[in-house]
């Protein structure tokens, strides 16, 4: 069995579709079924059961067994808003919990592998997995970067195989739910879908206009690195998952109008309460993956926001 917390979200769903893609049916769902909406992600999915978070820790936090063999356990499950300033609540979701999930891997001897965070590296300009260019820059982003330290003080030099993914700017297929933490290339669709325009912020931090630039990755790649992890488990570390490439907004924008075929774009201003706590300019290193063995492809942004205009437009999920 295979364990996906955080199973009905955006990246946990993709994790599951891609498994069963594989023919892989053994697969417990955890999460919080709160937002109903989220049972479309996976209707059209096939898992062996489900449980819900609570529940879930309860077991956890008991030690008890299941009753087969984990063979990983992928935890997605968090608080991802950037824009959440009730601490309490995010450490909760984010630290506690993926805490108590790495201890009881660790004692187990299941392979754990977690979704960390671009976000830890604040307004820096350096992307790579080191301590010295941690700078979150509010408290989801502390959140994250507290529990990869804690996992690079608590990993011994033998147990099963962890790892921390720190996705940059990931968006694709099922991520309709995440509202105003959904993509860009998502919000830039509806607006032009609605209004007929898509706005980007007008310049900040010394960028043009529209020219603050992203490390953009589509779910797929994301999923792909996941999956070749798990035929990997010798494999262990802080891993940036990204591209390796930045890319401007104007160049996701330009993507979603040709894919639309119409639309305009406009600049607005940049909002004051997002001075300070923006990140103007994320690129991924991408080194330690390709030196621990991943040779797999990253679309571009042209190709990956045509691909995902495409499924938009077929899909049942979205309007």
């Amino acid at each position: 069995m295979i364990i996906v917390t955080g199973g009905l979200g955006f990246i946990g769903s993709a994790i599951v579709h891609a498994l069963n893609k594989r023919g892989r049916e053994d697969i417990l769902l955890v999460d919080d079924f709160t937002d109903g909406t989220k049972f479309v992600n996976i209707a059209d999915a096939h898992i062996a059961d489900y449980l819900d978070k609570d529940e879930f820790r309860a077991l956890i936090r008991q030690g008890q067994s299941f009753n087969t063999t984990v063979e990983a356990l992928i935890h997605q499950g968090a608080c991802s808003s950037t824009t959440e300033w009730n601490g309490k609540m995010v450490m909760e979701n984010n630290f506690t919990y993926s805490r108590e999930l790495f201890h009881y891997a660790d004692c187990h001897w299941i392979p754990f592998i977690y979704a960390s965070s671009a976000s830890v590296y604040g307004n820096g300009r350096i992307f790579r997995e080191d301590p010295e260019y941690e700078r979150p820059i509010n408290v989801y982003a502390y959140s994250k970067t507290l529990f990869d330290q804690y996992v690079r003080r608590y990993v011994r030099s033998r147990q099963s195989q962890v790892v921390g993914l720190r996705y940059f700017n990931v968006y694709g297929p099922r991520e309709q739910h995440k509202g105003s933490m959904a993509s860009v290339a998502l919000h830039l669709r509806n607006q032009v879908l609605t209004q007929g325009v898509a706005c980007l912020f007008e310049g900040s931090d010394g960028y043009a206009h529209g020219e603050q630039r992203r490390d953009f990755i589509h779910v797929d790649d994301v999923v792909d690195v996941i999956l070749w992890l798990l035929d990997h488990p010798d494999v262990s570390g802080l891993f940036n998952v990204g591209t390796g490439r930045s890319q401007s907004f104007n160049e996701v924008a330009q993507a979603v109008l040709k894919a639309l075929g119409r639309g305009e774009l406009r600049y607005v201003p940049f909002p004051e309460h997002l001075k300070g706590r923006y990140q103007s300019f994320t690129e991924a290193d991408i080194s330690r993956l390709r030196a621990a063995g991943y040779t797999g492809s990253f679309r571009s942004v042209e190709t990956g926001v045509s691909q995902y205009m495409q499924w938009l437009a077929s899909s049942p999920l979205v309007g």
